[in-house]
């Protein structure tokens, strides 16, 4: 739970500092942090080094110097890795990442989502369904689409923090203890 507070507080500070550099400066902040994060998510190997107490800070900026002239990012996004290197907090980047994500959404009106269905939904049906859902939440929505035959049947989505689950199979689910009951 410290991590996450740590995560949201470097979130918000490399969100204000964005936000004061320009309208297009958040997002372009947020893509650059998204790519580190996702080098981390591929190289294990290379968060274990930024997490490991042992490693000198000085360690961690150089091999964060090669990492980062790799990726070309924007210098405040640099020197904002080289401070939690600084400050041995590079092993927070993914939980800061994907704060960052949330403020970048919240400030543009975006919602994400997943919609899970039992088999694969054509092009012009996810469009469909999309548009729906923009239209009913009055936001713009970026949402994934997934298969699970697990569910039998229906849909389940999931957006933000709330869960719409439609699916035969939590309706089998619900069947089921209401007999166990006796209603």
């Amino acid at each position: 739970m410290t991590g996450n507070i740590v995560a949201r507080r470097y979130a918000k500070a490399l969100f204000a500092l964005a936000k004061k550099a320009g309208s297009k400066a958040p997002a372009e902040y947020g893509k650059d942090l998204e790519a580190f994060a996702s080098v981390l998510e591929a190289s294990p190997a290379l968060l274990k080094v930024f997490a490991n107490p042992v490693i000198a800070a000085e360690h961690k900026k150089a091999v964060l110097a090669g990492v980062v002239a790799k990726l070309s990012l924007k210098p405040i996004v640099a020197n904002f890795l080289s401070l939690l290197a600084d400050k041995e907090r590079l092993s927070f980047v993914l939980e800061v990442s994907a704060y960052y994500r949330t403020l970048l959404d919240e400030s543009e009106g975006v919602l994400r989502g997943q919609l899970v269905t039992a088999y694969a939904l054509s092009e012009p049906r996810q469009d469909q369904i999309k548009s729906k859902l923009e239209k009913q939440s009055g936001k713009k929505l970026v949402l994934s689409f997934a298969v699970d035959s697990a569910i039998l049947g229906g849909v389940l989505l999931k957006v933000g923090d709330k869960v719409l689950d439609a699916s035969l199979r939590a309706q089998l689910e619900i069947l089921k203890e209401q007999i166990k009951r006796g209603e």
